[in-house]
């Protein structure tokens, strides 16, 4: 029975993710998404996505890119998709 790195809960259904060389354990996702997940370098919300990326920083959406002076990434293109 595992015991999760967050909140300590032991758990017989808890799984294991290898990060960057250090094993971590937890009970759920969302233990696991606050331990691990990036945040927003403009508004500090957890990044689950993709996200994007630039100039050393990483943002939920081209959105907060922008309100950080990074105005070369867009959210989406203005291409049609069939």
């Amino acid at each position: 029975m595992g015991v999760c790195d967050v909140c300590g809960n032991k758990y017989d259904k808890s799984f294991q993710v290898m990060m960057k060389g250090e094993m971590h354990t937890f009970d759920s996702f969302e233990c696991a998404i606050h331990a691990l997940a990036p945040t927003c370098d403009h508004c500090g919300c957890r990044i689950v996505g993709h996200g994007v990326e630039a100039q050393g920083g990483i943002f939920c959406c081209a959105h907060c890119a922008e309100h950080m002076g990074i105005s070369s990434l867009q959210d989406r293109t203005t291409e049609s998709v069939q």
